[in-house]
């Protein structure tokens, strides 16, 4: 068999689901909100929560960056992420801040694989600029970021929600 790029007619969409949401607070940027319509569509993320400032759909950059998925991820706006986090905690959702901060630990660590492991998680990510806010964080059951190797002490919120997303689906 030749060796070829599949196209878009090759793809034959799946319908898996992983116990995995993702809560974003504050998220500016349209675009960025568009991309993670699209992570969760091709990770098969179970719902995206968008509270506070971030934009919802319709929206023309979300709709650009998203490339239709908005119209197939489950999602749902919450003006109060502290009570959504809350309320998911108490039906069982463990719930994840994806930060470094002083007490955050690696997301390849076997500690953050046993604490998921046969849990739902809802990774909860913050503003581009001023990360996840103070309360949340609290109500964190843990707080895990991505060992940085390089100068910069963190990377775009789309790349590293996807690194999260696909380090937790291989546990869930």
């Amino acid at each position: 068999m030749k060796n070829r790029q599949l196209t878009h007619s090759d793809h034959r969409p799946g319908s898996r689901k992983f116990p995995l949401s993702v809560m974003v607070d504050n998220m500016s940027h349209a675009e960025n909100v568009g991309g993670l319509f699209r992570l969760s569509d091709a990770l098969g993320i179970e719902k995206l929560y968008l509270c506070g400032d971030t934009p919802v759909p319709p929206n023309a950059r979300i709709k650009k960056t998203a490339r239709a998925t908005e119209q197939y991820v489950d999602y749902s706006y919450h003006d109060d992420p502290e009570s959504l986090a809350r309320e998911l905690q108490d039906g069982g959702t463990l719930i994840v801040a994806l930060e470094i901060t002083s007490t955050s630990v690696d997301i390849s660590a076997d500690e953050f694989r046993r604490k998921i492991n046969g849990h739902r998680v809802c990774l909860v990510l913050g503003a581009e600029n001023t990360g996840i806010s103070d309360t949340l964080l609290e109500l964190a059951d843990i707080t895990v970021h991505i060992p940085m190797a390089g100068r910069n002490s963190s990377m775009n919120v789309i790349s590293a929600a996807s690194i999260a997303c696909y380090e937790i689906i291989k546990t869930v």
